[in-house]
């Protein structure tokens, strides 16, 4: 598994980062959705460099230019509900690609405890095709991995480009080892070291899923 790093690197991404991650305009859940998505297209922009293009003749209105387009698009797929801002900003760059939507949630035990379950999927056939998955925070890594295992009951994808805005060092850690494969690459815009007991990376930028759309009940 390739791993791509997008940020810390003196461009505009650096600048929405440090936006989503600060308290004070945390409280604006309007641009926090806004930064996100504006991430994901910058993700899309990088993303789609790896992507298979073919030449094609576009007639304009003074003659034909040869250029090169996408020969296929994506799956955009994204695991609800934090994904879907930074889902809309790839969907922004690829506005032509089919959709997946995964639904999974902490299910916490008496101890504090929880592991993520999967609860449903709507989703295309991703046979043969380039899917880019897309989840915010990777913390524990492991809805990542459950979304990356659930695209393969809808086919088995050519290439996966799994994106995650801020992960945690345990998140990249565990992901490259559950998932082998060689046609996975895996975006990040930042790497924080630290985790809580809880699975909330440190500093991260805490709940982002609250932070977009107003606090939950988590299920018990």
């Amino acid at each position: 598994m390739e791993v791509k790093i997008i940020g810390n690197n003196h461009s505009i991404v650096d600048q929405y980062l440090a936006e989503i991650r600060d308290i004070e305009i945390q409280k604006d859940p309007l641009r926090f959705r806004q930064n996100l998505n504006r991430i994901g297209q910058l993700f899309g922009y990088e993303i789609s460099k790896e992507l298979v293009f073919r030449q094609s003749d576009v007639t304009t209105p003074l003659g034909v230019a040869n250029v090169p387009v996408l020969k296929q698009q994506p799956v955009l797929a994204t695991i609800l509900r934090a994904g879907l801002p930074l889902h809309q900003g790839l969907l922004n760059i690829f506005d032509r690609a089919e959709n997946c939507f995964i639904s999974a949630f902490r299910k916490y035990d008496d101890n504090g405890g929880f592991d993520i379950e999967f609860e449903y999927m709507s989703s295309p056939s991703v046979d043969g095709k380039v899917v880019i998955l897309s989840d915010p925070m990777l913390a524990s890594g492991l809805s990542m991995e459950i979304g990356y295992q659930a695209l393969f009951t809808k086919g088995t994808p050519s290439h996966v480009h799994l994106v995650s805005v801020i992960s945690s060092q345990q998140g990249v850690d565990y992901v490259k080892e559950a998932i082998k494969a060689e046609n996975v690459t895996l975006w990040l815009g930042a790497v924080d070291a630290e985790m809580t007991p809880k699975s909330y990376i440190v500093p991260g930028l805490g709940d982002a899923g609250d932070l977009a759309y107003g606090e939950k009940i988590d299920s018990k």
